[in-house]
């Protein structure tokens, strides 16, 4: 069947109030032939996030409907490995709620941080060293970005050709990620001097569904936007990324609001201050 998710404006409920809403769908579900599988409760915003498998999204709403009357604002459909890809296969409490992995408490509140890398110049660099030298290269790129993410807790969604999509529960380990992959790449050219591998990265934050009808739509393309805006060796957040990452001890410069295509105002944008000799971001 298909999947979608549904997403509820709600005022002053408490995660009580939506663990009891959750259990009447568990219990009301069955006439309708839907199955809601986990929900997500962000308390700052006031959204909920259900995420259910049912024939149409009618059906999906006849459950909420009959169940407790609070239906959804939206309900759009998601493919399966998308939602695998940027929410992961999220574990849930006893009351139905994501929680975040390895914690049966601190519930995960669906924001996703989401992180594009960039090689630079990788058409150039297929002429100048021929395709062999370039794929070797490439795989470079792969292997550091890759360990960097896996050291961070975050998700690969896919490979672009020239860089890499990834998703992260914490805003402060993807900017921890950017600053290591720009470290150990800095390494690498080091010992390597015949191998001149940089990249760009931009990364944003956001919930599921924001402005577009599809997961992360929002989120996904201002982090290739602000990759694509960001000069080699650099790592461009959005204002979002630097907001979750206040009292972290990580470092920005703000760098002012740019124009960025596919975006109506102007976006505020901010670098993240690394050092190439050092695993992490600079400390404030």
């Amino acid at each position: 069947m298909p999947l979608f998710m549904d997403i509820h404006q709600v005022q002053g409920a408490t995660p009580d109030d939506v663990a009891k809403a959750h259990t009447a769908d568990l219990e009301t579900q069955g006439k309708h032939d839907v199955e809601y599988i986990k929900y997500w409760f962000n308390e700052h915003s006031g959204k909920i996030f259900c995420l259910v498998s049912a024939p149409n999204p009618q059906a999906a709403a006849s459950v909420h409907r009959e169940a407790h009357g609070l239906v959804a604002e939206r309900i759009i459909e998601v493919e399966p490995e998308i939602a695998e890809g940027f929410l992961g296969g999220v574990e849930t409490n006893l009351a139905g709620a994501a929680v975040v992995p390895g914690s049966k408490d601190e519930r995960d509140h669906g924001v996703r941080t989401v992180l594009f890398t960039d090689i630079v110049g990788s058409t150039t660099l297929t002429q100048q060293l021929g395709d062999d030298a370039a794929m070797a290269l490439i795989d470079v790129h792969d292997r550091i970005v890759r360990d960097a993410i896996g050291a961070e807790s975050g998700r690969v969604v896919k490979h672009t050709g020239d860089g890499i999509m990834a998703s992260f529960l914490s805003a402060a380990a993807t900017v921890r990620c950017a600053a290591r992959i720009h470290s150990d790449l800095a390494r690498h050219r080091e010992a390597n001097p015949g191998q001149p591998l940089t990249i760009r990265i931009g990364a944003a934050a956001g919930e599921p569904v924001e402005h577009h009808s599809d997961l992360f739509g929002s989120t996904v393309q201002l982090a290739a936007r602000l990759c694509a805006h960001a000069e080699p060796e650099q790592i461009l957040v959005s204002n979002v990324v630097a907001e979750l990452c206040l009292g972290k001890g990580l470092q920005f410069h703000d760098l002012g609001e740019a124009t960025l295509k596919g975006f109506d105002r102007p976006v505020r944008v901010h670098a993240v201050a690394w050092t190439g000799s050092a695993k992490s971001p600079v400390k404030e």
